[in-house]
């Protein structure tokens, strides 16, 4: 194969994502304002910006481009949270961080809140949704001892779905998301899983990394 073949090649797989790319942004917006389940195919593309044809390169169907959409939400806010705690040295902290991220971090992006809220139940048993994060943050914290889990799947679904309620309300209400919700929540979850109050107080509250 000569260069200039490679190079034709090259660009060609990066129009390729790039188009793949714009059809899970534009797929992200209809779920974030509930659009996408009445949407057409020619409306996605239209709104993506890409030609009708193109959409059939990259997924057979709406329900397929869908999936990859919210997985790719779900792998960003994975890969955030695992940058963000990888050096902590107290498994308690982060869970608790982990948590507090998720809530913090989605209601900065009310779009990734949104699609969160309306389809991250849907991904409690999936090995790149939310619930693996949770999973691996829940077990490490057990070990220390600290925290008393019976039940670890029970445990991450409690966790995820008090994530995703609290996402929920505070999207509603612009007082609540204003506040420390985000805190009172992890507080509240270490409390439940057996931390002393003033410690499940302190350790919710400790500073965020920058």
């Amino acid at each position: 194969m000569s260069a200039q073949h490679g190079t034709a090649a090259n660009r060609t797989e990066r129009r390729k994502a790039q188009t793949r790319q714009k059809l899970i942004d534009a797929a992200r917006g209809m779920l974030a304002d509930g659009t996408a389940q009445k949407a057409s195919i020619e409306a996605i593309t239209e709104r993506a910006d890409v030609g009708f044809g193109s959409f059939y390169n990259h997924f057979t169907s709406k329900d397929e481009l869908y999936a990859a959409a919210v997985t790719d939400v779900l792998v960003l806010v994975g890969a955030a949270l695992d940058d963000l705690h990888r050096d902590l040295g107290d498994p308690v902290a982060a869970y608790a961080l982990s948590v507090r991220l998720s809530v913090r971090g989605a209601l900065l992006r009310p779009q990734f809140a949104q699609i969160l809220v309306s389809n991250g139940m849907s991904y409690l048993d999936d090995a790149q949704g939310p619930a693996a994060y949770i999973q691996r943050d829940i077990e490490a914290a057990a070990a220390t001892g600290r925290l008393r889990v019976d039940n670890l799947p029970l445990a991450v679904a409690v966790t995820l779905g008090s994530v995703l309620a609290t996402l929920r309300l505070a999207l509603a209400d612009p007082d609540l998301a204003a506040g420390p919700v985000a805190e009172q929540l992890a507080e509240h979850l270490l409390r439940m899983f057996g931390l002393p109050a003033d410690e499940a107080h302190a350790v919710a509250n400790e500073p965020l990394p920058s």
